[in-house]
């Protein structure tokens, strides 16, 4: 019997796989399709971005030259001189509702504590290179995978969960459902899928041109819907306004791509092959929990939305690197009564914002005589510094905040990169999975209460090279800060009592 197993080889999957064997847990995936390589991972179709807070989390697990390699990305592209006195500002950004802004507009005033490092913005990629690169992680650390192994039925009682896939049943402690946006773990395990209904039909597509000189590259926004052409050669997406009623059973032609085309760009561009094809809605759902007794939710299969924005796949790397230490520690025994709850309670809020960030986009870019005015006001107001700041607080992945009881506003976000005298960074420190205790003016009283916690905790001392006006912060396994001390005073709980909660019984 494995410790854990979970339904979906997909970035999610293979990333929390990942983090519960690193943290010495035995994982069992199970993967529906049984080719690793699908076209529609593959470029155009599947490209994706990782945003700097995804970016920041492969670092802090060792694998950001990995993923930069697999992506054709250098790291000048991503990263700030370590020896920096303060970061620079943010070099990219995405769009809101198809509007570009510009990246200049951003204040780095209001973005606070930040630290140059090597995890500095993001980068386009494509969930091929994310999977290979997931894929051997996984695979090094000891993790099975079974291809060609669709999930049929899922049970459980109080100790164990079995799942049958691919002809056999396979036993264990817990069941995690990676298994995209029509989850088959969601549904028979009785999750409550809950949210609001599409207004468009999008699609993605790889073609050729007969004519590529109607349709200019970037976002176009028209009075009855959105075409992209991006750099790629004959990568095309468009948004059809059309209630998102086009059947996904039905097939993808070359005669309806080309009428959606020329309805949504108003030219009578031509398409000469359409060599792949796939289509999506802005469909935006949310499970009410993501866990059932002995089953959890992460990734697509907790929530959906449109791909507006490129949120989906950093909001799920975002449940599997809060869920994989919680659910780890569970398995050991050693984790708090209350710590699995608590992957509900912080990351729904999350989930929920980034579908309202979709909805908001959906609603801006949507046809009709009032469009225009619309977008032309939010287009506007998105323009300024403030806008254009809100807009990259929102997309990059580094301001969301855990609500841990404290009014010091470090305390439920990611932790900068401190980086101490000898060149030792935080991102080198977490990268095998524990709680770090960085102690900037060596207390002995910090030392030995870390000591209870050793196998859990790594306790730190030495002079950073910018403290931020902290002398001590306790960070979990997910690089969140959990506890942290100024001159003045103690945020939050006492140091004890903050690594009780987050690290059980000493």
């Amino acid at each position: 019997m494995h410790d854990v197993v979970i339904a979906g080889a997909g970035p999610v999957g293979l990333f929390l796989a990942s983090e519960l064997a690193l943290a010495g847990c035995s994982v069992l995936v199970l993967e529906r399709d049984a080719d690793p390589h699908p076209p529609l991972k593959a470029l155009p179709l599947g490209l994706r971005g990782l945003n700097a807070g995804s970016v920041e989390t492969f670092y802090r697990r060792g694998m950001l030259q990995s993923m930069l390699t697999a992506s054709g990305v250098g790291a000048a592209n991503v990263g700030a001189d370590p020896e920096a006195d303060q970061a620079p500002a943010p070099r990219s950004l995405g769009h809101f509702a198809g509007i570009t802004l510009d990246v200049g507009d951003i204040d780095p005033a209001a973005l606070a504590y930040r630290l140059p490092g090597p995890a500095m913005d993001g980068f386009m990629t494509s969930l091929e290179a994310v999977s290979d690169v997931l894929t051997e992680r996984a695979e090094t650390l000891g993790v099975s995978i079974v291809r060609g192994a669709p999930v049929t039925a899922v049970s459980q009682d109080e100790q164990t969960v079995t799942v049958s896939a691919g002809g056999q049943d396979y036993s264990a402690r817990w069941l995690v459902g990676c298994d995209g946006g029509r989850s088959t773990v969601r549904s028979l395990a009785g999750f409550t899928f809950a949210g609001t209904d599409p207004l468009f039909t999008g699609y993605v597509a790889k073609v050729t041109f007969t004519d590529p000189h109607e349709l200019p590259l970037g976002f176009q926004l028209t009075p009855t819907g959105m075409y992209l052409r991006t750099p790629l050669e004959g990568h095309l997406g468009m948004m059809d306004f059309e209630g998102g009623t086009f059947d996904r059973t039905q097939q993808l032609t070359r005669e309806h791509l080309q009428a959606v085309l020329r309805r949504v760009s108003g030219t009578e561009a031509t398409l000469k092959e359409v060599h792949l094809a796939s289509s999506f809605t802005d469909r935006a759902m949310q499970t009410t929990t993501y866990r059932n007794g002995r089953v959890l939710l992460a990734g697509d299969a907790a929530h959906i939305h449109s791909p507006l924005g490129g949120q989906g796949l950093n909001l799920g790397i975002g449940d599997a690197m809060n869920l994989g230490w919680k659910l780890a520690a569970t398995v050991r025994g050693d984790a708090p009564d209350d710590l699995l709850d608590t992957y509900t309670t912080e990351r729904h809020p999350v989930g929920a914002a980034i579908l309202d960030w979709s909805r908001a986009q959906v609603a801006t870019m949507n046809s009709g005589p009032n469009a225009p005015a619309l977008q032309q006001l939010v287009r506007d107001l998105m323009g300024t510094p403030d806008g254009t700041t809100h807009v990259y607080r929102r997309s990059s992945g580094l301001f969301h905040r855990y609500n841990l009881g404290s009014e010091q506003p470090l305390i439920g976000r990611t932790a900068p990169d401190f980086r101490l005298a000898d060149g030792t960074s935080l991102g080198d420190l977490l990268q095998d999975g524990r709680g770090v205790l960085l102690d900037f003016n060596p207390q002995q009283h910090l030392s030995e209460q870390a000591t209870h916690w050793k196998d859990r905790v790594r306790y730190v001392s030495g002079r950073p090279r910018n403290d931020l006006g902290f002398q001590a912060l306790l960070i979990r396994p997910d690089g969140i800060v959990a506890w942290a001390e100024t001159p003045s005073t103690a945020a939050g709980d006492d140091l004890c009592g903050s690594l009780a909660r987050w690290f059980g019984r000493s």
